[in-house]
């Protein structure tokens, strides 16, 4: 072990180690350095009273200084707005190196096609409306009534038979009218949502109702859409409480023709398509009695409560019934002329085009939920009149399906009886009477393009069906979109002398009488024809809007889409 002498030469060697060298102290005093020290000679001469120079490379260089701003109060939460922001002085927006595409909607085109447009586009795009004061107050606009507004509206539309499409853009119409546009409406087939969010830090507000019961009224679907027109119309001030005046008298509203003139019209839309097919005077009237019948046995199970597919089976049984009648009784007659003339009157054209326009442009579950709801419809129809063919076959009638392919060689006659059908389906779907001259017109027109291209060209019936349908919604929307109005009462009435009615009960009665490949030949065959009117009709009205302006800079856009992956 060391002793103290021993230690202390080692101690005295250990601090003599760190003695700087001779020059480099300051007074004369021990000083360390390091090698961060300014070298001798280039030394930094420094005022009095001067900060030190200690820096970085994130400092402002000199003469760039930033004058600071008043300090503020630290922010309270990542969605509070930055010190720096000031609605007046607001910072200079970023633009994109291809420029943000300036979007004008003109206001002399139907709002349809304005409210259209703007659906499609992003949200961040959507061009902000004017200042409105309908129904507002300081606070900013009456929010939940402007939403149940809009409800109350989307319902009456979409339970009178209108397309997804349409029915979002007027909820959005009306919501915009009234200062609300971030608001996102939602529409399927029994179901109604909107969502509106003031800002993006703002809770967003939602609604939803429940459409439970649908019916046949264009004459109400009419005032509705009038009332949509007058509220996105800036020239006229229409308040939230006239509003829902209007409303509740379009909803108190009678229908315009009484039920035995319904009861009438399935009458002579019967006898017209058992005309269309070869039918006489007597197979006119034995149609029409049918078809009456079958009407007033559907009113009985309606105020009964019954659901709908079982008024459809019950309302086929009448015109199968008397056909089969009249073959037993051995009168000349095409008894199949007056069957097929009775189904005329109860296919679901209405809600065939509808559900496929709602497919086409992209609601699939709404289009899903109509093709079903139609699919229950046909599937009624062919339960009631299967019934009735089943039991006459066995009784010893001797239909001949052959008769009734034959079609009249008067072309007026043929050309007069179409008329009637669409005078007489438009009396069915309650429309306004100002609108019935047109659609009867229409429903002519699609009749002479069929006969032209089927019976004198040889073309095939699809082929002819889809074009004479494309034409049907080429004019129906020509006549709507400057009206302001739906383009459903110009075209569902017209569209009835195309309906499959011969195709379809052909495949019935080869069903009936044990013949189920050429039966399902057959209803593919209606069904394929009734595919060729739903396209055609929506194929016409889209072909309307793309070449007629729609206010914007650009063509409507549609949703563009992958194609496979």
């Amino acid at each position: 072990m060391m002793d103290a002498e021993d230690r202390k030469p080692r101690s005295d060697e250990a601090r003599s180690a760190f003695v700087p060298p001779a020059g480099t102290g300051i007074d004369g005093d021990m000083s360390t350095t390091s090698e961060f020290a300014i070298p001798e000679g280039l030394a930094l001469h420094r005022t009095a009273g001067a900060e030190s120079d200690t820096t970085s490379e994130f400092s402002v260089p000199q003469g760039l200084d930033v004058h600071a701003a008043p300090a503020v109060d630290q922010e309270g939460s990542a969605f509070t707005p930055p010190s720096t922001y000031s609605s007046k002085h607001a910072p200079t927006a970023f633009t994109p190196p291809s420029g943000i595409p300036v979007v004008s909607l003109t206001k002399d085109v139907p709002w349809q096609d304005r409210m259209r447009t703007m659906l499609r586009m992003p949200v961040a795009e959507r061009p902000a409306p004017e200042t409105s004061q309908r129904g507002t107050d300081e606070s900013g606009p009456a929010v939940p009534r402007v939403l149940d507004l809009t409800l109350r509206i989307g319902e009456l539309l979409l339970a009178g038979g209108e397309g997804a499409e349409d029915v979002e853009a007027a909820m959005f119409a009306v919501c915009r009218s009234y200062g609300l546009d971030r608001c996102e409406p939602n529409v399927t087939f029994t179901l109604l949502a909107i969502s509106y969010q003031p800002s993006l830090v703002d809770d967003p507000v939602t609604a939803s109702r429940t459409v439970r019961r649908r019916g046949t009224d264009y004459t109400r679907l009419a005032a509705v859409y009038q009332l949509v027109d007058d509220l996105s119309d800036d020239e006229t001030v229409v308040s939230l409480e006239e509003a829902y005046r209007r409303l509740a008298e379009i909803r108190r509203n009678r229908h315009p023709y009484p039920g035995w003139a319904l009861t009438g019209a399935s009458g002579l839309l019967a006898g017209a398509a058992s005309v269309l097919v070869g039918g006489d005077l007597i197979v006119f009237v034995a149609a029409a009695l049918g078809a009456m019948l079958g009407d007033r046995l559907a009113w009985l199970c309606a105020g009964r409560g019954l659901p709908e597919f079982y008024q459809f089976t019950v309302a086929a049984m009448p015109p199968a019934a008397i056909g089969v009648a009249l073959t037993i009784g051995h009168v000349d007659v095409k008894a199949s002329a007056v069957i097929t003339g009775g189904l005329f009157a109860l296919l679901p054209g209405r809600a065939l085009v509808a559900g496929v326009q709602d497919g086409l442009t992209g609601f699939y579950i709404t289009a899903s939920a109509r093709l079903l709801e139609v699919l229950y419809f046909f599937v009624g129809i062919v339960a009631g009149v299967l019934v009735v063919l089943y039991f006459g076959v066995q009784l010893g009638a001797r239909l001949n399906p052959d008769q009734a392919l034959g079609a009249s060689d008067d072309p007026l006659m043929m050309i007069g009886a179409s008329m009637l059908l669409s005078l007489a389906f438009a009396v069915l779907l309650q429309q306004e009477r100002s609108t019935v001259m047109w659609v009867t017109l229409n429903g002519g027109v699609a009749w002479v393009v069929y006969g032209a291209m089927h019976y004198v060209g040889n073309i095939s019936p699809v082929a002819s069906t889809a074009a004479a349908a494309g034409l049907v919604g080429l004019f129906g929307q020509l006549l709507s979109r400057y009206q302001f109005a739906s383009a459903l009462p110009y075209t569902t009435a017209a569209i009835g002398p195309l309906l499959p009615g011969s195709a379809t009960y052909f495949g019935l009665l080869a069903i009936a009488q044990n013949k189920v490949d050429e039966g399902l030949v057959s209803l593919s065959a209606a069904v394929a024809l009734a595919m060729a009117i739903a396209i055609g009709v929506n194929l016409g009205s889209e072909i309307s809007r793309m070449f007629l302006r729609i206010g914007s800079a650009e063509k409507r856009r549609a949703a563009k889409r992958t194609r496979g992956f």
